[in-house]
């Protein structure tokens, strides 16, 4: 059954016509009237619906019952990640996505290949938005997770305020092993873009009070770093 995220208010005998983007991907599958499918809007669980009528550019719905079902993660992930280039970034959003991220930070870090400001950055930020939508829907999230503004490393780290532990993906020699650092609540992890951080700024990083942790002996990619931790914890804390 097809599930679309739909950014509505939802509740069982509602009548609505879809958003823009889900109802082109109900015309794009060909459903018609009396088909079935699958609603979420990010506030948890899902809906069945009904298509009632398929018009040319709209599509009107009758959402049904709602199911309490929860696929998240026991720990919220962040990643606050310097930038791959090119389309690594949107695979790191998608794999992200499916492996049960809360929340993806971008940053322009020293290092940064992709440097990213203004109204392209707002761009970016939408783009990716709705590729973390895309895989919400085909990996069976019911949440959404939130990809926030770009912002340089050290205004991020300036701001950044939070209960979470903070662990910075690091090759220091003081860096603790992931797998003996495992969390009993909420995380943050810094990663680097490609070259990694600067010495100065894991300086900054350690000051704002994230603590070095390392993969082992292997040097990662920019996108592969971060989903490799997540998967860890995800496995961990599913």
């Amino acid at each position: 059954m097809p599930r679309l995220f739909v950014d509505l208010p939802l509740h069982e005998n509602a009548e609505l016509t879809l958003p823009p983007g889900p109802a082109r991907h109900v015309q794009v599958l060909r459903m018609q009237p009396g088909d079935t499918l699958t609603c979420f809007n990010g506030a948890g669980g899902e809906w069945t619906a009904e298509v009632l009528r398929m018009g040319r550019q709209d599509v009107e719905v009758r959402i049904g019952a709602h199911d309490a079902v929860d696929r998240e993660l026991l720990v919220k992930v962040t990643l606050a990640v310097g930038m791959p280039a090119n389309d690594r970034m949107d695979f790191l959003v998608e794999k992200a996505t499916e492996l049960g991220v809360h929340a993806i930070q971008p940053l322009v870090c020293e290092r940064s290949v992709l440097r990213l400001s203004g109204e392209r950055a707002l761009k970016k930020v939408e783009h990716w938005k709705g590729v973390a939508v895309a895989a919400a829907e085909q990996s069976g999230r019911t949440r959404v997770p939130a990809i926030e503004p770009v912002l340089a490393l050290p205004a991020w780290l300036a701001g950044h305020r939070c209960d979470a532990q903070r662990w910075l993906l690091s090759f220091l020699r003081s860096a603790t092993s992931l797998g003996h650092a495992a969390p009993a609540h909420d995380v943050v992890f810094v990663s680097g873009p490609e070259g990694g951080l600067s010495p100065a700024e894991e300086g900054l990083a350690q000051h704002a009070g994230f603590a070095p942790v390392t993969l082992g002996p292997r040097v990662l990619r920019a996108d592969t770093a971060p989903l490799a931790a997540l998967s860890f914890l995800a496995l961990q804390h599913r």
